[in-house]
This record gives structure tokens, sequence and C-alpha cells, in this order.
């Protein structure tokens, strides 16, 4: 990282701000606060733009990331930081506070996770207190952010905890004894550790409330309250909200500290090139319907979309059972590995990914025919973003969801935000279809050969009793 460690003495002009201009135009970002009397500085951009203004940052270089964080984000097939991620990011390397205005979608995630990969990459936590928090409303919303984690900081070495409900706390306790960089926490799971004594917040420098809105939907708002009045005062805050209603102004203003406010534009429409399809299926039957929507579309190259990553490698196992040419992408996966697999389904040897959400971040792909959500997302911005995958260039696409009945909640705010219904699919139809289309094509096929009509007579009659046609081969 390019960290330049300094008494402020040693800096020309420097003294105590926040921004230093070196003779050669070159900015560097001041640290907060000293360590042992030194200030230090990070080199935010490689000079200045036209009549002394900093250049367009179209860029991660141009944010003030480090070598290490814009080689991973480099890896991961990302060249232009989204609109929240060029504001945010360089305010929060300069130690400003956050209110960002954004949907999930929006790169809003990644525009916090880089720069505190950053700014804690010095220093070392110790057991029980750790060094940073994030505060999310859902279990599934906050393994997504330390799947952010993971993959971003594959260059650094830092910690993380993740504490949500449903798994082990004496697990969880364990991992807090050795002390965490990164605690990503949903309220109720945080205060009854910190009640136990097993989390004591007092050396968080970083605070990151997300989905704010949210929290307040879920009345998380009191839980939040009792666990900011733990922290330090002396603190780096971070709020991010999709909507900024009164109860979300108000606790901004009593949280933050003269924040750099960010808002960023709603997705709200899918391309008129993608035809959209909603499955219905029983929560035990989703893998074998997934089975047969595959095999109904025979897709030349998609995209499958799990809400949990702890899904990929069963629906990874049940395509490769049903012949399909399959592989998962998700955080655990090596670099070079991922960069393996990327390869193979960018020159089509590999028909089908499985993916989260976090993980397809970076396919940047032309060519993908179809997309099938395994799960409906969470978010009805995810599934614009999921279905946005399919249908470029010009090129058709076609977009699956399954649903069981009790994700019909997330399926009518889906409908809602892109203000279109989504036409019903029934898969018994789809593959009558498909093989009386390749009854067709075969029959042409054998009459350009010349095959007789009694042949082909009788090859329509196994058609229609399920037995795979065999007028070619008569021929």
């Amino acid at each position: 990282m390019r960290r330049f460690a300094s008494s402020a003495a040693t800096l020309p002009n420097a003294g105590k701000k926040h921004i230093y201009l070196s003779n050669t135009g070159t900015r560097f970002q001041r640290s907060a606060y000293p360590v042992d009397g030194c200030y230090f500085y990070r080199r935010i951009n490689h000079g200045l733009g036209p009549f002394g203004k900093p250049p367009f940052m179209n860029e991660f270089a141009d944010l003030g990331l480090s070598d290490g964080l814009q080689s991973a984000v480099a890896s991961m097939g990302y060249e232009t930081p989204t609109p929240i991620q060029k504001a945010a990011i360089p305010a929060v390397l300069m130690g400003r506070d956050v209110l960002g205005v954004a949907q999930t979608g929006t790169g809003k995630t990644a525009g916090f996770t880089l720069p505190m990969i950053d700014i804690l990459a010095e220093g070392q936590a110790r057991a029980r207190m750790p060094r940073s928090l994030i505060l999310s409303p859902t279990r599934e919303l906050a393994a997504q952010i330390s799947e952010n984690f993971e993959m971003y900081g594959v260059n650094h070495q830092l910690s993380m905890a993740l504490l949500i409900g449903g798994e082990s706390m004496k697990e969880q306790e364990a991992v807090l004894t050795r002390g965490v960089d990164v605690l990503i926490a949903t309220p109720g799971r945080l205060l009854d550790l910190i009640d136990r004594g097993s989390v004591m917040p007092m050396d968080v420098s970083i605070l990151v409330i997300d989905e704010a809105d949210r929290m307040l939907d879920m009345g998380f708002i009191p839980d939040i309250e009792t666990i900011v009045g733990r922290l330090p005062a002396r603190r780096q805050t971070l709020m991010f909200s999709a909507t900024m209603a009164p109860p979300i102004r108000k606790l901004a203003d009593k949280f933050l500290n003269n924040p750099k406010e960010v808002e960023v534009a709603r997705a709200a429409t899918t391309a008129s090139t993608v035809e959209t399809f909603l499955v219905a299926a029983k929560e035990r039957d989703k893998q074998s319907t997934l089975r047969a929507v595959v095999q109904a579309e025979q897709p030349k190259s998609s995209i499958v979309f799990c809400n949990r990553k702890r899904d990929i490698a069963s629906v990874v196992e049940t395509l490769h059972r049903a012949g399909q040419s399959v592989a998962p992408m998700h955080g655990d996966l090596s670099q070079p590995k991922r960069m393996e697999t990327l390869e193979a389904f960018r020159t089509e040897s590999l028909n089908i990914l499985v993916c989260s959400d976090v993980a397809a971040r970076g396919i940047d792909i032309d060519h993908i025919t179809h997309v099938f959500n395994y799960d409906v997302p969470f978010n009805a911005e995810d599934y614009v973003h999921r279905i946005g995958r399919t249908g470029r260039a010009g090129r058709k696409g076609r977009a699956f969801m399954l649903a069981t009945p009790k994700d019909q909640k997330l399926v009518d705010a889906i409908e809602e935000l892109t203000k279109k219904k989504i036409a019903a699919f029934n898969i018994g139809d789809a593959e009558k279809s498909r093989e009386e289309d390749a009854l067709t094509a075969t029959i042409e096929a054998a009459k350009a050969q010349g095959v007789d009509a009694k042949t082909i007579k009788a090859a329509q009659k196994s058609f229609e009793q399920h037995i795979p046609a065999f007028i070619l081969r008569a021929a």
C-alpha cells in the first residue's frame, strides 16, 4: 500500500492539512490521527487535471486505493468505479463521515469495504476488541458483505468475524477472542455478545450502518442506538440507506459529523431485449425444477444466481449430474481458479456459472443467453442487475426466476419496481414445444435425405409416445 509515514514537519506545506499538494502536483491524504507523533500520508492521485483540478475519476487507480486493492479489483474484472464509489471512496479515505442514499446493486458495499481495507491495513486488533464494526439488518446481507471483504481483501491480512443468528455462538466467541479487524453483525446477535462480555467495542474506529431504512422497518433503531452508545465518540461513521425518510435523517444528524452526502439514482428498468419468466416451485423441488427448466431451454451460455453461498455447491452438483457443463463462482475460489473459470466461460467451453450476487459482479460478457434465478433476490434492484447480464449488445436474452409460495412478497416488490408483470412459465409446454421444433427440423432433414413418407410417419408416432425420433438413423 502506498503509505508515506513521516512527521508533518518533513513534508513541506503539510502542517495539519488533510490534503498535501507536492511540488510535482501529486496529492497526498493525511491520516486522521498521528501515530507515535507521526502522520501517515497516502498518494490519492497521480496529478492534477486542467486548471489545477483533480482529474475525472474514471478508474480505480484514481481513487487513492493501494496497489494490492487495485490488483484485487482488477482481477474481478472491474475497470470503472460506479458513481457512489467515485464519491464515497475518496471521502472515506480522507477520514470523513459519509451519508449515502443508494440501493443494493449500485456498488455501495464496495464503496465502503475497499477504503476500509486500506485504512485497517496497519494496526492490530486486540482480543474481543474489534477495530471496525458493520451493522446489517439481515443475515443474508451480512454474509454478502463478508464475501466482499474476502474477495477484495485477498492481498491483505485482515481478520474478520461474522456475527449472525442461526450460527454457533461459541464458535463466534472463539473468533472474537483471537481479535478481529472487521466485525460484521446483525444488531440482535451483537447485543447478545456485548452483554455476555464477548465483544468490547471501545476500540471501534470505523462504524458502518448499512441499509438503515430496512433497520427502521425491522425495528432495529433502538438496538442501534444502544450499540452506538457503547462506541467511542471519536470515530468515523458511514451510513447507507435506500431512502432518506425523516427518521433516517434524524439518525444521521445524531450519529454523523459533517458527513459527505452521496445520492445515486435507483435502477428500476429491465432491458426490452430480455424476456422474463416466473417458474412456480415447491421448496423441496427447486433443484429438480431448475434442472427441468435448463433442460427445456438448452442455454448456450448462462448464469444461475443463488442468494446464499452455501447453496452454490449443491446447485452445481445437481446440474452436473444432469449432464451440464457447469462450475461455481464464489469468494472461496483461489484467484487462479477464478480466472481459469472465467476464461472457460468467456470462450464458451463452460456453459453455466453458478454464482452469488457478489461473485458475479465484474463478469462483463455479452454472449450470455440466459439468466436463472434459483432464488428470488431479497432486493428488487438485485433482480434488475441479475437479468441485465443477458440481452446485451442487441442480442435477445431470457431470464427465469424460481419462486415458492413464501416468495410472493419479494416477487410483488420486483413487479412493482419494474412496472412489469413477469409471465408464468409452464415447463411441460416448453418441453413439448422444444421437442416439436426438434421433430420438425429432423423431418425436414430426413426429407432432404430422401427418407420415405412411411418412415417419417412412424417417427411422428414414436414422438407422440415419447420415444426418441429415429428418422435420421433410419436414413
